[in-house]
């Protein structure tokens, strides 16, 4: 285990469904200053090509992941943890069940943008294969902060 990071949490990790967006709105109004709006999670939770996901810690939801399957690429669109339960592994649990979910449906590609400033996330991400190529200039439209691209291929090394 990384020096500081708490133990995994022992969450439950199942598909998203409408009546978790109440926690899951709150949990993005939390977090994001420009969040989703509920029509945009209903969107890609009615999406053919999408994997919506949710991590449950006693009976509440505490972190999802949206992604969407694009032309044999998966695009990770969103993980999100709620803000006290950081650092607990949840949006790495998250990530290993859409790796898991993607291989059933043998794509092993994936791509994201993440905020420049968000460290903790992009640590995570190299740790589970994904590398940077490239910047999106004033990619969020709350403050214009750059967005880092980054890919994975292949099957994640054991985190």
């Amino acid at each position: 285990m990384t020096a500081g990071r708490r133990p995994r949490a022992d969450v439950a990790v199942r598909e998203m469904t409408p009546t978790d967006l109440e926690e899951v709105l709150a949990i993005e109004r939390a977090t994001y200053p420009a969040p989703w709006s509920r029509s945009m999670f209903l969107g890609e939770l009615l999406s053919l090509g999408a994997v919506a996901i949710v991590a449950e810690d006693g009976g509440r939801v505490v972190g999802y992941l949206l992604a969407s399957d694009q032309a044999g690429v998966w695009h990770v669109l969103n993980v999100t943890v709620h803000p006290g339960r950081r650092g607990e592994g949840i949006g790495e649990r998250l990530m290993l069940e859409l790796f898991a979910r993607a291989d059933e449906r043998g794509h092993q590609v994936y791509t994201l943008e993440v905020r420049v400033s968000n460290e903790r996330a992009i640590r995570l991400y190299e740790r589970l294969g994904f590398a940077r190529c490239g910047i999106r200039p004033r990619y969020y439209s709350d403050n214009g902060e750059d967005a880092l691209i980054m890919s994975r291929s292949g099957r994640p090394e054991a985190a």
